[in-house]
C-alpha cells in the first residue's frame, strides 16, 4: 500500500541488557559497539523484566474562558529514571543501591579466626552520583543509553522471601545540567539514520 510504514525489522525484543556504573565524568563509549571504558564496572545479573528507563517531563497548561481547552501548554521540568532489580549481592552493588556507603573489614578472632564485612549505608548529605550505560542488544541491533550523572533517590525494599531469589533493586534518578546532555542514546540501528 502507498505510504505504508509498517516494517516488522523497527520491533526491538531486547535480548541481552547489561547496566554499567562508573564515577561521574568516566569516559563515555564513543559508540553502540566499541570497548567500555575498564572504569565502567556491570553490576552483573539482573531478573528478566524488570529493566525500565522511565522520561517523565512535566507540563503545566493555560486555561482561559474562551475555550474549553488548554489554549497552551508549556514545559516546567524533566526527569528521567533507571529502575532494575539486581540478582548479584555484592559490596559494590549494594553501595549502587543504597547511593554510596562504605564496607569495612570486621576480623574475628577466636576460633576458627574468619572475616567478616560491615556495610554502612550513607548518611544524610553523602549520597554519591555515578555515570551509568544502560545496553540493549536485538540480535545485530545495538543501542546503549548514557546517562552521565544520576544518583539513587528511592527508598530500598528488598523481599527476603524463601520462594524466590533476593534481589536489590537499583532506582536511578538522572541528574542533568547546563554542560551535558542528561541522557541520550548511541545506536547502530539503520532505522535511526535521519537521511
Amino acid at each position: 500500500m502507498p505510504g505504508e510504514t509498517a516494517n516488522n525489522n523497527e520491533i526491538v525484543i531486547p535480548s541481552i541488557t547489561r547496566i554499567y556504573l562508573a564515577p561521574v565524568g568516566t569516559q563515555a563509549p564513543a559508540d553502540a559497539t566499541s570497548a567500555m571504558d575498564p572504569l565502567l564496572r556491570s553490576v552483573g545479573l539482573t531478573t528478566e523484566d524488570s529493566l525500565k528507563f522511565n522520561s517523565e517531563p512535566n507540563f503545566e497548561q493555560v486555561r482561559s474562558a474562551q475555550s474549553s481547552y488548554p489554549t497552551r501548554t508549556f514545559q516546567t521540568q524533566d526527569a528521567a529514571t533507571i529502575e532494575v532489580d539486581l540478582q548479584q549481592w555484592s559490596g559494590q552493588n549494594f553501595k549502587a543501591v543504597y547511593g554510596g556507603g562504605s564496607i569495612t573489614t570486621v576480623t574475628i578472632t577466636g576460633p576458627p579466626a574468619k572475616t567478616h564485612y560491615k556495610f554502612t549505608p550513607p548518611r544524610i548529605g553523602s549520597r554519591t552520583e555515578v555515570m551509568a550505560v544502560v545496553e540493549v542488544i536485538d540480535g545485530g541491533k545495538h543501542y546503549r543509553y548514557i546517562v552521565p550523572r544520576c544518583m539513587q533517590m528511592e527508598g530500598v525494599s528488598k523481599d527476603l522471601a524463601k520462594t524466590k531469589e533476593a534481589v536489590l533493586p537499583l532506582r536511578l534518578a538522572v541528574q542533568g545540567g547546563d554542560d551535558l546532555d542528561a541522557w541520550y542514546v548511541l545506536t547502530d540501528d539503520p532505522a535511526f539514520d535521519p537521511a
